[in-house]
């Protein structure tokens, strides 16, 4: 039923546990994961001299929370590669689904907030109002 799952991680120690959930599923359905993360850069240092630094740590940062959930998933037998993308987490999570042509996107129902997400409701929120596609949420 479910070929290709994008799970959408953000670092979290709540996300490191729905690895076991996306695990367990993708060997059921023999389904292909593709862990994917989202990351802003504080775009009020971008006049520094050490901001195209500082982006390049973001983009390490993220990358190591995307291959953790990729390792964890590969070595509970899961088939599973990685996505990192920069801008908007509920922008990225419906792109890429639709980039890869998901069968389902699975996420956490609670993430650690920016600012923007504050304002203007939760990832998951977004995602599953906008999402044309079924949507998993684990708590």
């Amino acid at each position: 039923m479910f070929e290709r799952i994008v799970f959408a991680t953000d670092g979290s120690t709540a996300a490191e546990r729905i690895v076991l959930y996306v695990e367990h599923l993708a060997k059921v359905e023999k389904a292909e994961v593709i862990v994917c993360h989202a990351y802003e850069l504080p775009t009020h240092y971008n006049a520094v001299e050490r901001y195209e630094k500082l982006a390049e740590e973001y983009s390490l940062v993220a990358q190591a929370v995307v291959d953790d959930a990729v390792e964890q998933l590969r070595q509970g037998g899961a088939s599973a590669q990685g996505l990192i993308r920069l801008g908007v987490a509920a922008d990225v999570i419906l792109a890429i689904a639709d980039e890869v042509d998901a069968s389902l996107i699975v996420m956490g129902a609670r993430g650690t907030p920016s600012l923007a997400e504050m304002l203007l409701g939760s990832v998951s929120h977004q995602v599953v109002r906008r999402s044309r596609r079924p949507v998993l949420f684990v708590p």
